[in-house]
């Protein structure tokens, strides 16, 4: 029989297959011989500490118009899948939390996660490069308004956002005037809530580079997100434009500085976010990116990570 491989997904109906990631990936997984199984979180619970999951069996197709099929719905063991694919996109609420703590079991129960939940857990997108200030810009995670004010103070032009969102989302630039300082710390702490304050990086205008770790290694070509005109945000989401291009030395050393932390954590698939010459994020939950490289200098980026996940089963 074949291996079969899970996924936790977002709606798959949803999403735009000629740039999804977490297509390509299944593509490539069904290329290596998988068999697929679809989930969405709301799919996953525990009876009397074993982890189930209602899953229907999944076709994929490099096709823009038609590119999945779903078969029956049937309730399962997920330790009796040999791997799954957590590829839910944030926000990182409870319920992505409560998600993870099902998986944990099942991962005890027989099944290879990855990226591997409690680490999942463990690495804030943002709070985990605090590991590796060796690597970052100016950086400081806080709520105190007076401490955020005075790092603001100390380095005239600084980034502010919040520690859980995605995709640019309530991001702010506040330059020397300080215009709106308050209130962009008032929205975003809410008074309580730590967020990241960051030096403002003028490298953002040649892009913000995501950098794909497999294994800990990284995919020798980034995409450089490139903002529109008057933005700070490069990410594609918030309307920046795509420019793959090689890592640079620089890129290379900060691939080197994380990967091996990458790999102890059990963080398969990576995306590293760089500006410049400093690491900005460290996203764990679902990078993005890998349709453009492929499509870019014809890699095969699913291939990479579905021959990790085989060598940690023992296949390769």
């Amino acid at each position: 029989m074949p291996r079969t491989l899970g996924v936790v997904m977002d709606p798959i109906r949803a999403i735009k297959p000629y740039k999804d990631t977490t297509l390509a990936l299944l593509l490539a997984a069904q290329r290596h011989g998988y068999a697929l199984r679809y989930f969405e979180m709301g799919d996953l619970w525990v009876r009397d500490g074993l982890a189930l999951g209602r899953g229907r069996a999944l076709t994929v197709r490099d096709d823009n118009q038609d590119w999945f099929t779903l078969g029956d719905a049937a309730t399962a063991p997920l330790g009796d899948l040999d791997a799954l694919l957590m590829r839910k996109d944030p926000p990182f609420d409870m319920d992505f939390v409560n998600a993870t703590y099902t998986l944990e079991l099942a991962e005890a129960q027989g099944c290879r996660v990855v990226n591997r939940p409690q680490s999942l857990r463990d690495c804030n997108e943002k709070f985990f490069i605090s590991r590796f200030p060796q690597c970052c810009a100016p950086t400081l995670i806080a709520s105190d308004p007076i401490t955020l004010r005075a790092f603001h103070a100390e380095h005239g032009d600084v980034i502010f956002k919040p520690l859980d969102g995605m995709g640019g989302a309530g991001i702010f630039r506040v330059g020397s005037d300080g215009l709106n300082l308050g209130a962009v710390i008032e929205a975003l702490t809410a008074g309580r809530h730590l967020i990241m304050a960051q030096r403002y990086l003028p490298a953002i205008v040649e892009g913000d580079k995501r950098i794909l770790m497999v294994d800990g290694e990284p995919v020798p070509y980034c995409l450089a997100r490139v903002p529109m005109q008057g933005e700070t945000r490069g990410n594609l989401a918030a309307g920046g434009s795509g420019r793959p291009q090689p890592l640079t030395d620089r890129d290379r050393w900060i691939a080197a500085e994380v990967g091996p932390a990458l790999k102890r954590r059990g963080l398969l698939f990576v995306g590293l976010d760089v500006i410049g010459d400093y690491l900005t994020e460290i996203n764990v939950t679902s990078p993005t990116c890998a349709r453009e490289l492929d499509a870019a200098y014809n890699l095969d980026i699913g291939g990479q990570l579905m021959t990790a996940i085989s060598k940690l089963m023992g296949d390769a």
